[in-house]
């Protein structure tokens, strides 16, 4: 713990590895190591845990999730101009900390960590939404994580945790609550980033079901989902048509009237729907 403490201070470290953020990356960096401490303890114990993260920059959350006692962080960077810092910090943990090069949508953390897993990360934000996305639709369930402790523009984090009815409510909102339990951990203004975004932000932490809520086929509720909220103004007989000829009768299986919009439809009804559409 001495020597992670021991490191310069975050703005020094940007200021000698010109790491001024890209917003091509969508990079908003937080330097305020009790803050990033705050989001580790958001993912619960971590000394029994590995944790993926992505996206660390000049490595604050790094250290906070390093000080706040994880097992080993693998942490995947796409910006090389970061590479030296992080491995500053990877000396200061030794054998705690691996550090690639490359895009977190390329790689699986099973191939690097050992069980359990669990994801922390300020996510760009030009990639947060689809990784979400990547995460609660894997292959089998459960997945190889146990929970996700994840920053997001407040907008995403309140469409995560939407209720039907809301105008927030949408296919995250689905698929986030249909293996998850999700809930808001808590806020940021724009003042907590270097640069500041024009935005505020939310910290997100989903932990994974045994069990999705209600049976569906993940591909089924992805396919209506998507159709359902890409054109959420029009009636779902309009909005679905295209995903089978007699939707109306899939409707009526699922006990929904063709008349209704997605945003009023419940997770239980969206998942029965997918059960009629895959039949």
């Amino acid at each position: 713990m001495s020597a992670l403490a021991d490191l310069p201070p975050l703005r020094a470290v940007i200021a000698r590895h010109g790491l001024a953020a890209r917003k091509a990356l969508g990079q908003n960096f937080i330097l305020d190591l009790n803050l990033t401490r705050r989001i580790a303890r958001t993912a619960g114990d971590l000394s029994g845990a590995d944790v993926f993260e992505v996206g660390p920059g000049p490595g604050g959350l790094t250290r906070g999730l390093l000080m706040e006692g994880a097992r080993h962080v693998l942490a995947v960077e796409k910006d090389p101009r970061c590479l030296p810092a992080l491995e500053e910090i990877a000396a200061a943990a030794p054998g705690r900390l691996t550090v690639l090069q490359g895009d977190a949508l390329e790689i699986d953390p099973r191939d690097h960590l050992t069980p359990p897993i669990r994801i922390v990360a300020n996510l760009p934000y030009n990639v947060g939404t689809e990784l979400l996305v990547r995460w609660l639709t894997p292959p089998a369930w459960p997945p190889a994580w146990e929970s996700l402790t994840l920053m997001f523009q407040r907008e995403v984090a309140d469409r995560i945790v939407a209720e039907p009815g809301s105008k927030a409510y949408g296919r995250l909102a689905v698929l986030a609550q249909w293996r998850c339990d999700a809930r808001i951990a808590f806020t940021l203004p724009p003042a907590a980033f270097t640069p500041p975004p024009k935005v505020a932000s939310a910290v997100v932490h989903l932990e994974a079901l045994p069990e999705p809520r209600f049976p569906a086929p993940a591909e089924a509720l992805q396919r209506v989902t998507a159709a359902a909220f890409n054109q959420r103004r029009k009636m779902l007989r309009a909005a679905l048509k295209g995903l089978a000829p007699d939707i109306e009768d899939r409707l009526a299986e699922a006990g929904i009237a063709p008349t209704a919009r997605a945003e009023t439809v419940p997770l239980e009804k969206f998942c029965a729907l997918a059960r009629a559409l895959a039949r």
